[in-house]
């Protein structure tokens, strides 16, 4: 970057929280903003379009295995700018996308560019702060990301009413130029001396070595086993909410949207809690409150207790939740193995949206039409997050 034609933004500043903010929310907003759209889509391109969902997450999970060690021998911006670009690519295809087979091609080569995004945020973050300092600015990202999770969906529902479906992977298209003028003025965070210079073979090995670090691995499959909860809700809670409890398309936004006021609220909050509670603690307490919820919602739903009310409080405390689990996770995650930043924030992202491929698949086999193969599989991967983050030593 020539210093001539572009002044770096401050790593204190808040452009550089917005930047960072932009990069997380990619994930969300490439998947939340036309869930709306999903019944319109499977009606026009004839097909299963829970599929664009898992082919989304397959490129996103395979790339950051890449990207990772990529942005620990050549830095960060460098892999940034690719990926952007990679993104903007993906996302026209989208647009002019005629078939399943298409739209699902055009999601994976999408994804690819979009997954540098969260993986290089949080190496940045990890990069310039310490331990609890990167909880609290982990936090501080969710809290701006979380408007993505929220107005995606809204903007969705709204586009289609004047539209068709295309028009909103053209809006990403335009959101993605946008982003890549944007990075043009981020600094990067990874100075020569800390690179790794050894072949990108050795580096890759560094997987084999980060998959034996028990701790590492342990804080990293409770947030793995959580965000399978998390995609199980947002691939399945369209067609619940709108095909079973007849939520309108314009509507969903707003139900969808009640989750994420929560996950801000927390996140707001868990700045504050990280200076007085060690990380291990709270995520025992934010897992137990959001694996207790879903066990309840499993239940209610097999009885036909409560309706849609009951399931959007439940649903409201397991993502308010996230506010927490997310960053105290990663945070401690990465601290344990503070010379692979890289290839660990692409190993973390790699399983945390990876669960996603999970998640629809399982749906697609077991799904029954009514909200309760949704509320049985959040509730037992909830579980099994619990059990890990309980796994985790203080």
């Amino acid at each position: 970057m020539s210093k001539t034609l572009h002044r770096p933004v401050s790593t204190q500043g808040l452009a550089f929280i917005l930047i960072l903010s932009a990069l997380m929310a990619f994930t969300s907003l490439s998947v939340d903003i036309y869930l709306p759209a999903m019944p319109m889509m499977s009606a026009s391109l004839h097909g299963n379009t829970e599929l664009t969902i898992t082919g989304f997450l397959i490129g996103f999970c395979l790339a950051q295995l890449v990207w990772g060690p990529i942005s620990d021998r050549y830095g960060r911006r460098l892999p940034l700018l690719i990926g952007m670009t990679l993104f903007i690519v993906g996302s026209i295809g989208c647009a002019l996308s005629q078939t399943i087979a298409e739209i699902v091609f055009w999601r994976v080569f999408q994804a690819i560019g979009a997954c540098t995004g969260p993986m290089l945020a949080r190496a940045m973050i990890r990069d310039l702060f310490s331990r609890t300092r990167a909880a609290q600015m982990l936090s501080t990202l969710i809290v701006v990301m979380a408007i993505a999770p929220i107005a995606g969906p809204i903007i969705g529902g709204q586009l289609i009413l004047f539209t068709s479906w295309h028009a909103i992977f053209w809006l990403l298209a335009i959101i993605g130029i946008a982003m890549w003028v944007a990075l043009r003025w981020l600094p990067e965070t990874l100075a020569p001396e800390q690179r790794i210079h050894a072949s990108l073979c050795q580096v890759f090995r560094n997987y084999y070595d980060l998959l034996k670090q028990r701790q590492f691995m342990r804080f990293t499959l409770a947030l793995t086993f959580y965000y399978v909860s998390a995609y199980t809700f947002i691939t399945a809670s369209p067609f619940v909410y709108i095909n079973y409890f007849h939520v309108s398309a314009q509507h969903f936004g707003y139900y969808f949207a009640v989750n994420i006021v929560g996950v801000m609220g927390m996140s707001i909050l868990n700045r504050r809690l990280v200076h007085r509670f060690a990380l291990e603690k709270l995520l025992k307490f934010s897992v137990t409150l959001s694996a207790s919820a879903m066990v309840l919602l499993a239940v209610t739903t097999y009885f036909s207790l409560g309706g849609i009310g009951l399931m959007m409080g439940l649903v409201f405390i397991f993502f308010a939740m996230n506010g927490v689990i997310a960053s105290v996770t990663t945070a401690a995650a990465l601290d344990s193995v503070p010379r692979m930043t890289g290839a660990a924030s692409a190993l973390i992202g790699s399983l945390q949206y990876g669960s996603g491929i999970l998640s629809s698949a399982l749906l697609a086999i077991f799904n029954s039409g009514t909200p309760l193969t949704m509320a049985l599989m959040m509730a037992s991967f909830t579980l099994t997050s619990f059990v890990m983050s309980f796994l985790a030593k203080d």
